[in-house]
């Protein structure tokens, strides 16, 4: 319903200012996406506080992506078991759909592994906020806020079409980054690195470094390698607000 919102309310509202906070509101949630759900909570990839990372795990969820222990859980389990037949969205035993939005839909993966997620589960404000009946509200906010101080215009262009584009952005690591670039490393599964990906996705396109080295805060290794997202974390580690940031080892 989102989709064909976004659709719709993209034709009846068309604007270039709109495509335009669309596209901002994309980059800056996407930037919220990777360094929330994937690096921190999946990966562990840098340190912050227990109040920072409640933001994080508030802000990341206004993608509208579950709660962050259901979702890092289950990255954890695809890194685990990557394209092999225990993988969660693998382009190689279930074909580009289901691995790029078949397996969100899919009931399958409803349930998340406490195992997988010991070191999320011991904080309560967590655990509330993964919740079935609270994940969706940081995004029920959001659009509230939209809807309410920027009008109709605002909360289809901020909100709708955004979402749209971060889903599918998120999406496309899944899918198309196990399709289509060249593989630095010789890994046990089909990752591979994109410039355009990552340029679409704030430095996720670099997924054959990642598989490589999971729980390095930076994506891209090289100097040309843009990894937004990393520049962010960088700045907030200058900040003091988190610290200890991994990196891939020297000559990687």
């Amino acid at each position: 319903m989102v989709h064909v919102a976004a659709v719709v309310g993209a034709i009846w509202f068309w604007s270039w200012g709109g495509l335009a906070l669309a596209l901002g509101s994309y980059f800056v949630r996407m930037v919220v996406v990777t360094a929330a759900y994937h690096r921190y909570f999946s990966h562990k990839a840098f340190k912050t506080s227990r109040a920072f990372q409640f933001i994080l795990a508030v802000l990341a969820q206004t993608a509208g992506m579950k709660g962050v222990i259901w979702w890092a859980s289950h990255h954890r389990w695809h890194h685990k078991y990557s394209d092999t037949p225990k993988d969660v969205h693998s382009v190689r035993q279930r074909g580009f759909w289901y691995s790029h939005v078949g397996w969100v839909l899919s009931s399958n993966w409803n349930e998340t592994d406490p195992a997988q997620v010991k070191d999320l589960t011991r904080f309560p404000e967590l655990r509330f906020l993964d919740r079935e009946n609270m994940a969706i509200v940081p995004m029920v906010l959001f659009a509230l806020l939209l809807l309410v101080f920027g009008g109709v215009h605002t909360f289809v262009w901020g909100f709708l079409v955004s979402s749209v584009l971060v889903w599918h952005g998120s999406f496309s690591i899944n899918s198309l980054a196990h399709l289509i670039g060249r593989r630095r490393y010789e890994t046990t599964d089909d990752s591979r690195n994109s410039f355009l990906l990552a340029l679409a996705t704030t430095g996720e396109g670099w997924h054959n470094n990642h598989h490589r080295y999971p729980s390095s805060a930076r994506q891209g290794f090289r100097w040309w390698e843009i990894d937004v997202t990393y520049y962010v974390l960088w700045v907030l580690a200058r900040l003091g607000i988190i610290w200890d940031l991994r990196r891939p080892p020297q000559g990687a």
